[in-house]
């Protein structure tokens, strides 16, 4: 499955964090296997919306949906805060 270009807000918080490197590494694993269990993929609650997380690291998780057969990532936070 294919993911949708990043916000620029996202893109600047990754540069801002030093994520660049392993957010790109696990979207890859995202966009072939998105239960690849390195991701650690959990469906949010509440269920019935349908938006997952997937860990970039031990410190941060990124949230996402699958929207028109595409996957989008809304938000990267510091899953600890």
């Amino acid at each position: 499955m294919k993911v949708k270009p990043l916000s620029p807000r996202l893109n600047k918080y990754l540069k801002n964090h030093g994520l660049a490197k392993k957010f790109a590494k696990q979207t890859n694993l995202l966009s072939e296997n998105p239960k690849h269990p390195s991701l650690n993929t959990e469906l949010l609650e509440p269920k019935h919306m349908r938006v997952y997380s997937f860990r970039i690291d031990r410190k941060y998780r990124a949230t996402f949906g699958v929207v028109s057969g595409e996957i989008e990532i809304f938000d990267i936070t510091d899953h600890y805060q």
